[in-house]
Order: C-alpha cells, then structure tokens, then sequence
C-alpha cells in the first residue's frame, strides 16, 4: 500500500480529511505532526505539507528541505499567502506540486490522483464518447440553463453525461447546479502534461440528477490560459470517460475554442427571436461557415420564446432570413427556469409537465442521439 504523510491541519478539518482520503482507498494517509520535519520518520511515497509565502524565512527552510530530499519522495506543497514568483520558484526546486491555499476537496483529489492512479492500457483505451459543443448568439440567450437541463435530463435516464463549462470568464453551471465545490478547469490544468490521462468520471462532482460537472475557474480568468493543445487533450480525457460531454462555450473565438468546436460531434448555437440576436446569429454562422464547420450537424435553437417576441417577428420570418429552420423552440417560463436556476435543481422537481419540460426534452434528446445508454464508469466516489 502506497503511503502518504501529512501535516495536522493541512487538509482542512477532519472531515475533509476524511472526504479527501475517501477517494483514495489504496493509500494510507498518515499524520506527520504539527509541522514540515527536518527529517521524515520513515518512508513516503508522497507528502503534504504547508508553507506560509509570506515568511521569507519558511520559504527559505522549504527550499532547503527540498533541495536536501534524496529519496526520492515527492512533495505537494499547499501555499498561504502565495505570489506567482514564489509558487514557481518551489516548482523549480522539486515540489511535485503547488495548491494555494484554501484548497479545494476537489482540487487535492485531482493532484493526487495524478501520481496515484495507474494509467494503464484500460484507462488509455480510446472510447467514442460524443461531444456537443453549446455556443451562444450573444450574451443572455440561456444557453448555460439549457445545457445543464438537458445533461441532467439525460442523466437521470440512464446517460454517462458530463457538462464542461468552459466560460472561463463568466460561466455559471456550478451556480445553476448548486456544486460550488465542484472541480474547476483551473483544477483541472494543474495536472500539466497528465491532463489527457486523469481520470475524470472518479474525480468529477455529481449533482442529484446524475450529471457530472467540470466547472468554470472561480476567478476571472483570461481567456488565453487555455491553449488549443491543453483543450484537446481535456476533451479527449472527456471523451474518453463519458458518453456524452456538453461543451458551455464563451460566445467569443480564440484558437482554443475553434479547435474545441473543430473536435464537436455537434454544435448547437443558441439564441433569442429578436433582430439583434438574428443578427449576430448570422455572423456566428458566417465564422462557422469560414471555418469549415458549417455542416449537417450544426443545430440552431430558438430559446424562451414568448407571445410578445412573435408578434413583432415570427420563427417563420427568421427562419426565411436565415436561410436556416430551427431544429428546437424552447418556449419561455421564467417562473420555473429561475426557481430550478436559483434552488439549483431540475425543472421537472419545480414542477412536472411544463411546455419548458417538454421542449427542453426534445433538445435533450436530440442532442444525446449519438451518445450510447450505459453506466457511469466506477470510479472513486
């Protein structure tokens, strides 16, 4: 059995310490007192360990203690007070990692599962899952509702279904799903080279409804963080874990989103019937078809449709302007949407039977089509 010290309090309280230990059932977790040792009391195969980068003086003990460590153990270090020049300096001396502290239930169990789980031929092995790409024709169209309602309905019918918010900046599917906990991509690219190999359907929060969620950074984060190299190995390790994966994109292109939509089984493109959003619509098609990606299975979806919108401008008349039909039309009931949004639930436990239900439904399954029905693979949790 593979063995890990650490230092009281470095987790967190005892129940996050034994949360954290939970997912790993192959290793034992054992305390190294209060404090950093100058020398281990035995062998490790990995440690724990707090540092305060506000003290000169800490840090500075640190970087001896690493340089002095001969055997080989590997050190993941959780950082109070933590500036950039500091965490890369203790990357450079030899920790095998650096978290800042707070850190996340999540986030330690997505370093430790870096070093600890096998990566073997059975979890390499290529699986087809599908990948459906959500992109927004401007801001507040509800694309990020949609992709977490229909996720979770397809999830509680028995699909493997994982929703990525990949809105770096403002995305919000932990917030419409209740898992502020929930691993983050920020968590998720510490893992560096390892990122296409970590096992994602172990390490991934649930919700209630069965769908897995990778969430967007807690903090604004620039959109050049993510290269298109780290994107597509994250959404083959997507892929590979899940049936389905439901891509929340930002409404804005870079390279990495374009080659996130490149690797798309389907891209479905929200948005309201007005004359703005049909407007840019129609120039999120014209990039699309730019690009080599305006194929079959590209989906529009006219969203939250009201008697008020129509009676100045009908789905027929947008449609004609398109040159497009709208493969789903979402019918508009704030009521039950903001009460699943704020109560982070389901619609059908607001209330069942809706037209909302329904046509959410009709997207769901459209958008699982390709997806195979079976088990979410064992994992951890």
């Amino acid at each position: 059995m593979q063995r890990v010290g650490v230092v009281d309090g470095v987790i967190g309280s005892d129940e996050q310490f034994a949360s954290v230990a939970a997912l790993f059932p192959h290793i034992r977790f054992e305390s190294l007192g209060p404090g950093w040792p100058d020398r281990l009391p035995s062998r490790f195969d990995l440690i724990l360990v707090d540092i305060d980068g506000g003290k000169p003086a800490e840090v500075e003990a640190a970087v001896r203690r690493l340089r002095a460590g001969a055997d080989g153990t590997k050190v993941v270090a959780i950082v109070r007070h933590a500036e950039v020049a500091t965490l890369r300096m203790l990357m450079r001396e030899g920790c095998a990692d650096v978290l800042t502290a707070p850190v996340s239930e999540a986030s330690l169990a997505l370093s430790l599962d870096t070093f600890f789980t096998p990566r073997g031929p059975a979890h390499n092995a290529a699986k087809s899952g599908q990948l459906v790409a959500i992109l927004k024709a401007g801001g507040g169209v509800g694309a990020t509702a949609l992709a977490v309602q229909a996720g979770a309905m397809l999830s509680a019918k028995g699909r493997n279904v994982c929703v990525a918010d990949l809105d770096l900046q403002f995305g919000a599917a932990a917030l419409y799903l209740d898992m502020p906990d929930a691993a983050t991509v920020s968590d998720c690219l510490a893992a560096g080279s390892g990122l296409k190999d970590m096992a994602f359907s172990g390490l991934l929060g649930k919700h209630r409804s069965g769908v897995s969620l990778l969430a967007a950074p807690r903090q604004l984060t620039p959109l050049e963080t993510l290269a298109p190299a780290q994107t597509e190995a994250l959404l083959t390790g997507l892929r590979r874990d899940f049936a389905l994966t439901i891509l929340d994109l930002p409404s804005v292109w870079t390279a990495w989103t374009n080659r996130a939509l490149q690797l798309a089984d389907r891209i479905v493109i929200v948005t309201h019937l007005s004359v703005p959003h049909l407007h840019m619509l129609d120039r999120q098609l014209g990039v699309l078809k730019a690009q080599g990606l305006d194929n079959g299975n590209l989906t529009l979806v006219c969203n939250a449709l009201s008697s008020d919108q129509t009676a100045s401008l009908t789905v027929k008349a947008a449609e004609r302007a398109l040159g497009r039909d709208f493969a789903s039309v979402i019918p508009e009931d704030r009521k039950v949407m903001n009460a699943a949004i704020n109560q982070g639930i389901e619609i059908s436990a607001v209330r069942r039977g809706t037209r909302l239900e329904k046509g959410i439904g009709d997207l769901a399954t459209l958008i699982g089509a390709g997806a195979t029905v079976e088990p979410a693979p064992r994992g951890r949790r």
